[in-house]
């Protein structure tokens, strides 16, 4: 276990002031550029667990982690799907950097919500010079995940926050960790705590056999300051018809979806240069009809998902302008079938890719299995099961879903 300590968000955007990016089309032209060069030693950091902390730099570095800073406060406000777009594109190249900033969009369209005028001011223009954030959302130790013992105190000129979180994603990348807290009223609240506060522990913890560099691990909270300032209310995104839930889960549909779209690709390469089953009287695997018979259905699967994903985005962005009951119900409702849809197809595409392969497709060098690791446990974020379920709900019994959702 390894804990770290860093730099301020202040001293961060004093160092290496971050481009600032314009367009939806922009976002799109560097996201590419910059998953070329994250495909390098994807496999290494995998198979080692080297953290990629200066790919998330060069990844932060080059706006896109500003991209949903809203135009008023300087930023590009792209679409939904521009976010799901590049999210995808990320997470096929590598799983982990896919995930990394989730929660920095999370966060971000929290504050959207509910932060005040001089907190968006404040945190809006650190994001744009660079600053990253990461989360300490869940608790591993309570009875079941809705529970929370983290708890914030008032003191004369702040709070205190003391606690302890798990599966903190990006947090060992992070400049602020915004902090899920409880008041002794039971309100809930973000607070975005600086990472090198005095008493706050990070701890390289995170063993999951997939997604093995998202730095998932622990952050400890003793006696924690943290200004009145950065302290935003979280209860009040879900009192409301908002945005904040289904966008939290159209990017995890975005990661799942993009794997799924690399483990396809991968699979066409590696069907080339694979032999022919001895019983198929072909001369190339490329021939063999039930490997074409396999391949065809994960092409029409892994496209469903793409169709389900810019369709979920599209239902964001119309209810954006003016969220109601409706629209947002809509919107959950597609996001949920995609969610849905992508979890399983993730796991289809990437268990065909090493079956199509073949024996070849087993060696290690190669590191195939990453698709599917990375797949299987992000797809544990929360079960396909309940998304069909709401979506059933509503279509048989006109139950709208949750808000909230799962975070």
């Amino acid at each position: 276990m390894t804990s770290y300590q860093s730099i301020s968000p202040a001293q961060a955007a004093q160092l290496a002031p971050a481009h600032i990016i314009q367009s939806d089309a922009e976002a799109l032209e560097i996201a590419h550029t910059l998953a070329e060069q994250f495909k390098h030693n994807a496999i290494l950091r995998d198979a080692e667990r080297i953290l990629p902390f200066e790919e998330i730099e060069a990844y932060s570095q080059s706006g896109l982690w500003a991209i949903t800073v809203p135009k008023q406060y300087g930023g590009a406000d792209v679409s939904s799907y521009t976010v799901a777009q590049i999210i995808a594109l990320m997470s096929g190249v590598d799983g982990s950097i896919g995930q990394i900033p989730q929660n920095h969009f999370y966060a971000l369209e929290v504050l959207r919500n509910t932060g005040s005028e001089q907190q968006k001011q404040k945190l809006y223009r650190e994001v744009l010079q660079g600053a990253r954030f990461g989360n300490a959302l869940a608790e591993f130790k309570t009875k079941n995940a809705a529970q929370k013992q983290t708890a914030i105190s008032p003191t004369a000129n702040g709070f205190i926050v003391n606690g302890e979180k798990f599966y903190c994603t990006g947090s060992l990348f992070a400049h602020r960790i915004p902090t899920l807290v409880k008041d002794a009223h039971d309100r809930e609240f973000l607070a975005f705590i600086p990472r090198n506060s005095e008493g706050l522990e990070l701890i390289d913890d995170w063993s999951g056999f997939g997604q093995r560099t998202t730095g998932s691990g622990t952050v400890k909270f003793h006696q924690v300051f943290v200004a009145t300032e950065d302290v935003i209310p979280f209860d009040q995104a879900f009192q409301q018809p908002t945005l904040v839930g289904p966008f939290a889960q159209i990017m995890h549909a975005a990661i799942e979806t993009g794997i799924a779209r690399a483990a396809f690709e991968e699979t066409l390469i590696r069907v080339r240069q694979a032999r022919p089953w001895i019983d198929s009287g072909v001369d190339a695997a490329t021939q063999d009809p039930l490997t074409l018979l396999e391949l065809g259905r994960v092409v029409a699967d892994v496209r469903a998902s793409e169709v389900l994903l810019k369709q979920a985005a599209r239902s964001i962005d119309a209810a954006k302008p003016q969220p109601t009951e409706d629209n947002i119900t809509q919107a959950s409702l597609d996001v949920a079938k995609v969610r849905a849809h992508s979890s399983e197809i993730a796991l289809k595409a990437s268990s065909k890719l090493i079956e199509l392969a073949g024996s070849r497709g087993s060696q290690r060098v190669d590191g195939l299995d990453r698709f599917w690791r990375n797949a299987r446990v992000h797809t544990l974020h929360d079960a396909a099961r309940w998304k069909y379920y709401f979506i059933a709900n509503f279509t048989l019994n006109g139950i709208r879903p949750p808000r909230r959702g799962t975070l």
